[in-house]
């Protein structure tokens, strides 16, 4: 991959909600590429840090929650209206109105889908409205408290024992609503309802993404992984393929480790892109290709983009593969992995062994890198000429624990 222009820019005067990292380890990492550093091992091993990107990373910004067609599934594949999530350190509470798009089909045909999100607390004494994971397929929502119960639009539509009082106003009682946004089919929630507007949070990865309409593909795997590594750990690997030739093998048949370039344009993501092989029709085992080809995109290449903080989206010529991802303790990461292809009566198994064996490759090397950041002896190194994607991505996150937004212009 080609190196880009620097993004550092001026020194950066430490913030009141700076992460608990060492000011002076951040200082090396937030140097110029060619000077710079990784991050300090305490970025990957502490709970301290874990806490604080759950709020200020997770909640601050705009997390990835899934399809929002899968959202909306209960068990036995019922209709919900109401599903409570966390979203960092933040309890959540969705609901969906309209028309949705069936399981499998994915979300072309939910367009008239409405999604909400609103802080999941009674306005009364705060209760939890479903407990973190609940599901409900009400028309309201209901305080399991003291029976408060509100529209799906947050409004309240009863409030028991509060009838007589003449200084009550219901209107004065809504749910807290939070941002939220459905982007081709994924939805995405701010917690904390602070963040940059979702557009400026995407800038320019929405021009890369647009020509793949992924809401009108169709989901034909999942796979779910949890893996003994942090979350940057694994988009940082993501981000480069100097490891490629050792750890990839297959990979490198399909696509020379050493193609393509790395974007620099504005918004919360890092991404590239990389070659196909001569003789390649996409990634799979054998290079070629079982599916249709996605109309209107470039056929030989593969666009990698991770868009902060949580979901890594592969564009191929004929699938679409993501990464969400969900850090569970500083060491321990929850990965879904979904593949989403133009027909729905492909065979995905030529997409999915390639990219589960690669993927498994990745896993036992980040729960490496993971177990040697836990050395006494570790000592953040530089990056490598081809690591300039990691750079970007570093700077990101030594400017975001600074308090600074990751999206930039």
């Amino acid at each position: 991959m080609t190196m880009t222009p620097d993004r550092v820019g001026q020194p950066l005067a430490p913030s009141s909600l700076a992460a608990p990292l060492d000011p002076a380890e951040l200082d090396r990492a937030l140097q110029p590429f060619g000077k710079s550093t990784m991050l300090p091992a305490a970025a990957y091993t502490s709970q301290a840090v874990l806490d604080w990107e759950r709020r200020n990373f997770t909640a601050a910004t705009w997390a990835c929650l899934g399809r929002a067609v899968d959202l909306r599934t209960g068990d036995g594949g019922r209709t919900l209206t109401q599903r409570a999530v966390q979203v960092g350190d933040i309890p959540v509470l969705l609901t969906f109105a309209g028309a949705s798009a069936s399981p499998g089909a994915d979300a072309g045909a939910g367009a008239d889908l409405t999604v909400r999100a609103f802080a999941n607390t009674c306005r009364h004494r705060g209760h939890e409205l479903l407990p973190e994971g609940g599901t409900a397929d009400r028309r309201a929502i209901t305080c399991p408290y003291h029976a408060w119960s509100f529209g799906l639009d947050g409004s309240v539509v009863a409030a028991p024992g509060f009838t007589e009082v003449p200084t009550f106003d219901k209107a004065d009682y809504p749910l807290v609503a939070l941002p939220s946004q459905v982007w081709h089919g994924w939805v995405f929630v701010n917690a904390t309802g602070d963040a940059a507007p979702f557009a400026e949070h995407l800038g320019g990865m929405a021009e890369l993404v647009a020509p793949y309409a992924p809401e009108r593909l169709h989901l034909r795997a999942r796979h779910t992984y949890e893996i003994a590594a942090n979350w940057k750990i694994v988009c940082e690997n993501y981000h480069e393929c100097y490891h490629c030739p050792l750890i990839h093998p297959e990979l490198c048949q399909v696509s020379p480790p050493t193609s393509g370039d790395n974007y620099d344009l504005p918004g919360a993501w890092v991404g590239g892109s990389m070659d196909l092989a001569p003789d390649a029709d996409t990634m799979s085992l054998s290079g070629a290709s079982e599916g249709d080809p996605i109309p209107g995109v470039d056929p030989r290449k593969v666009l990698y983009l991770g868009l902060f903080p949580n979901l890594l989206i592969s564009l191929h010529p004929d699938y679409v593969m993501t990464h969400r991802m969900v850090p569970l303790a500083p060491g321990r990461t929850w990965i879904e992995c979904s593949w989403y292809f133009p027909s729905e009566t492909v065979d995905p198994s030529y997409a999915v062994d390639f990219w589960d064996l690669t993927n498994r490759q990745d896993w036992g090397a980040c729960e490496s890198v993971q177990r040697g950041l836990g050395s006494p002896h570790f000592k953040p190194g530089p990056f490598a000429p081809n690591e300039d994607a990691v750079h970007q991505w570093v700077t990101m996150l030594g400017r975001g624990y600074r308090g600074i937004p990751p999206h930039h212009s």
